[in-house]
């Protein structure tokens, strides 16, 4: 009998030993899983304030800052199932079957979960091939604004009212960057018909050498003002068209600043900007016109809306 106990207590104290190294080394699993996962963090961002230092292109350190925070979700994933994995053979769990199991399983949920996948490849190659960056400007679909975050599920933009759209990177499938370089800022100009249209031109373009002169214009616009010719030939104004060469993300302003100053310049010299106008005649009943009538008083809008009053 005390034999019996003796080799009971061996086995009870074998567990426990066992229990205490396998104890042990989860213990130093996870401990090295957040030292991993530590390191690769603090190597991205060494990495990211190097770039930053080397590089003087704002562009390049977008581009950086987008891809330390896609490399760093990619360690997070592989460091933390490598771990799981470890983990459950130290509590004696067969990860054979489970690895064979969760294949099966992916491949269920691959079926199912295509537009997932998309999403994810989609994304890989946006942040790859440098389509775009976090504070770049673009139009994806109907959709435009500025990038506030890309990963590689989806594009979060906020667009000029403060809306927010998180846009799935398998939807994407034309991107409008104009963040990029360069801008032009397209400039159509009306003017009445019977308008001198070489003054109307000169006009314009001394209007924009003298913002090219302007402190806060002249680092924006690259190059003189392109003036294309005669547009069209509208129902009530000849069309002229325009174009600035600009930084990128500058040609709505210089656009707004340089109709403000031409708009005065036109009120200077005289010439007219056509707007729509509507002409009311009333008649009585016995259909000859009522001419002992008030003329109305014709109200026009730019708009192309107009009231009458008697």
């Amino acid at each position: 009998m005390n034999e019996t106990l003796l080799e009971a207590a061996a086995r009870i104290w074998h567990s426990l030993g066992s229990l205490a190294v396998s104890g042990a080394r989860i213990v130093g699993i996870l401990l090295a899983a957040w030292l991993a996962l530590s390191i690769s963090r603090r190597a991205l961002r060494v990495l990211r304030a190097r770039i930053a230092v080397r590089l003087e292109d704002a562009e390049a350190i977008k581009r950086a800052d987008t891809l330390s925070r896609v490399f760093r979700y990619i360690t997070t994933v592989i460091i933390s199932l490598i771990s799981f994995i470890a983990v459950l053979s130290e509590l004696g769990v067969s990860v054979a079957p489970i690895l064979g199991a969760a294949g099966v399983v992916g491949l269920a949920v691959g079926f199912g979960a295509q537009s997932l996948v998309k999403d994810y490849v989609t994304g890989l190659f946006l942040l790859v091939e440098n389509q775009i960056r976090q504070g770049d400007v673009v139009q994806l679909g109907e959709f435009s604004g500025s990038v506030e975050e890309v990963t590689l599920r989806y594009v979060r933009l906020r667009d000029y009212s403060g809306n927010v759209y998180f846009i799935p990177n398998g939807t994407i499938s034309t991107v409008v960057n104009m963040s990029r370089g360069f801008a032009h800022a397209v400039i159509d100009i009306g003017v009445a018909y019977g308008a001198d249209l070489d003054q109307v031109m000169q006009l314009m373009r001394e209007v924009a050498a003298q913002m090219r002169q302007e402190p806060d214009f002249a680092p924006q616009i690259l190059d003189d003002l392109e003036i294309a010719g005669v547009q069209d030939w509208a129902d009530s104004s000849v069309k002229i068209r325009a174009r600035f060469r600009v930084m990128a993300l500058s040609q709505w302003a210089v656009r707004r600043a340089y109709l403000l100053r031409l708009k005065r310049a036109f009120d200077v010299h005289g010439i007219e900007i056509p707007f729509p106008q509507l002409t009311v005649h009333r008649h009585r009943d016995d259909g000859l016109p009522d001419t002992q009538a008030e003329p109305p008083r014709v109200a026009a809008a730019g708009d192309g809306q107009s009231t009458a009053r008697n």
